[in-house]
C-alpha cells in the first residue's frame, strides 16, 4: 500500500473518531461515491444541525477513478421511518480552478438560496463542488458528463456517510452551470446510478444549447468572462490552444479572468452587471462557436439528447442577460417532445443573479410533492 494511501485512510479514521461518525466500510473503498474524507465544514449548518465537507470517489471522463469534494448538510435529530430525503445541489459558475470550489468558501450554506427551509422539512443536502473544484486536475467546466456524475456520485457519499439517515430517494436542484448540471444528471441516473431513486430534475436558468448560449453572450461583459473561464478549462482538458481564440493583446487579462473566483452573492452581481476589463478591449480573434474543436465540444455537451425519465422544473427570469429566456423555452419544448413532464417557470423582471432565490419556494414546493408521490404537472400540450 502506498504512503498516500495510508495517510488518506489514516486521514478518513482520525476524522470519523472526531466527528462521532461510525467506521466506514472496507468494502465500499472503491465504490462511486465512497467516503474518501471528512471535515468540519466551516460556517457550520444554518439550523444547528451537521454539516461536514467531505471527499469523495466518482468517476472521471475516461472511467478512471477520481476525487471530488463537496458539502452535506444534515438536519438535526434522528431519520424518519425509510430513511432522509436526499437533495442533490448543484451550483453555479463559481470558477475553473481548485481553489474556486464552494465548499471551501467561509459561508457555503449562504450560497445555497432556501437551504433553511429544505433542512427544516428534513431533507439532507449534499453540494458537489465537481471535479476540478477543491480537489487537484482540470476542472471540466459544462462538460455534462464530469458534472453529472458528480451530482450522482454525491447522492452516493450522502448515503454512505455513517450516520447520515439518507434514503435512496432524491431530487436534482441547480442553478446556471448546476442547471446544466442537474439535466445532465437526470439523463445519467437510470445508466449510471441505477440504484438510486431520482424523483425530479429541477434547473434555474440553466445552461442549455451552448452554442446558443455562447454566441448570444459574446458582447456582454459576463458573456466574456464566462467565455474566458470555458476557454481556460477547455484547453487544458483537451489540450487545444488557446491562443487560437483569444488576441495576443488580451491574453494577460483572459488568464487573470479565467482564474478569478466567484465567491458570494455580490460577485454574481458584478458579473452580471460591471464593465470587466475584457469588456474593454478585443477579446477573441475567432468566434469559437464556429471553430473546431470549440464548437464540437459545445454541441456534445448539450443537454437534451438523452430523454428525462423524472419529471423536470424549469425556472427563468425574462430579464436575464446570461441566460436568454427564449433559449430556455426552447430547451423546455425539446423537453416536452421527447415526453418528459414539464412545469415552466416564467419570473418577470427577474434577473440571471437571483433566478434560484426567486424559484426556490416553488421549486421546493415541486419537489415535496415529487417525494410525496403526487403527480407531476406539466406545461406539455397546452
Amino acid at each position: 500500500m502506498s504512503a498516500r494511501n495510508l495517510c488518506q485512510r489514516f486521514a478518513v479514521a482520525t476524522a470519523v473518531v472526531l466527528l462521532g461518525l461510525l467506521p466506514i466500510p472496507e468494502a465500499h473503498a472503491k465504490k462511486p461515491g465512497a467516503i474518501l474524507n471528512v471535515w468540519p465544514l466551516v460556517g457550520g449548518s444554518p439550523d444547528g444541525g451537521r454539516a461536514f465537507r467531505i471527499l469523495y470517489q466518482s468517476t472521471g471522463l475516461k472511467g478512471e477513478p477520481i476525487e471530488v469534494s463537496g458539502a452535506i448538510y444534515i438536519p438535526p435529530g434522528p431519520p424518519p421511518p425509510g430513511g432522509r430525503s436526499v437533495i442533490a445541489y448543484a451550483h453555479p459558475t463559481s470558477g475553473v480552478v481548485e481553489k474556486c470550489a464552494p465548499s471551501l468558501m467561509p459561508d457555503n450554506a449562504g450560497l445555497i438560496w432556501g437551504i433553511k427551509s429544505m433542512l427544516a422539512k428534513g431533507h439532507i443536502v449534499v453540494a458537489t463542488d465537481y471535479p476540478g473544484l477543491g480537489t487537484p486536475g482540470v476542472h471540466p467546466y459544462l462538460i455534462g458528463v464530469s458534472e453529472g456524475r458528480a451530482v450522482l456520485d454525491s447522492v452516493r457519499a450522502a448515503i454512505a456517510l455513517p450516520r447520515s439517515g439518507a434514503s435512496d430517494r432524491f431530487v436534482v436542484w441547480g442553478h446556471s452551470q448546476g442547471g446544466h448540471a442537474a439535466l445532465f444528471a437526470g439523463e445519467l441516473a437510470k445508466s449510471y446510478a441505477p440504484e438510486l431513486k431520482l424523483l425530479g430534475v429541477a434547473a434555474a436558468a440553466p445552461a442549455t444549447y451552448l452554442i446558443e448560449l455562447f454566441d448570444a453572450d459574446k458582447s456582454t461583459a459576463a458573456g466574456k468572462e464566462l467565455t474566458a473561464m470555458a476557454i481556460y478549462s477547455w484547453s487544458k482538458l483537451y489540450g487545444a490552444p488557446a491562443s487560437s481564440l483569444v488576441a495576443a493583446n488580451a491574453m494577460t487579462v483572459y488568464r487573470t479572468m479565467a482564474r478569478d473566483c466567484i465567491e458570494s452573492v455580490a460577485d454574481f452581481v458584478a458579473l452580471e452587471q460591471a464593465e470587466r476589463p475584457l469588456e474593454t478591449r478585443r477579446f477573441l480573434k475567432a468566434n469559437p462557436t464556429k471553430t473546431q474543436p470549440w464548437e464540437g465540444i459545445m454541441k456534445r455537451n448539450t443537454p437534451g439528447k438523452r430523454r428525462q425519465t423524472a419529471p423536470v422544473f424549469l425556472a427563468q427570469g425574462t430579464a436575464d442577460t446570461i441566460v436568454r429566456p427564449e433559449i430556455t423555452k426552447q430547451f423546455g419544448n425539446h423537453l416536452c417532445k421527447q415526453g418528459a413532464r414539464v412545469m415552466f417557470v416564467e419570473m418577470p423582471g427577474v434577473s440571471h443573479t437571483f433566478a434560484a432565490k426567486e424559484s426556490v419556494s416553488t421549486a421546493l414546493k415541486w419537489m415535496d410533492d415529487r417525494f410525496r408521490g403526487v403527480p407531476a404537472p406539466s406545461v406539455c400540450g397546452r
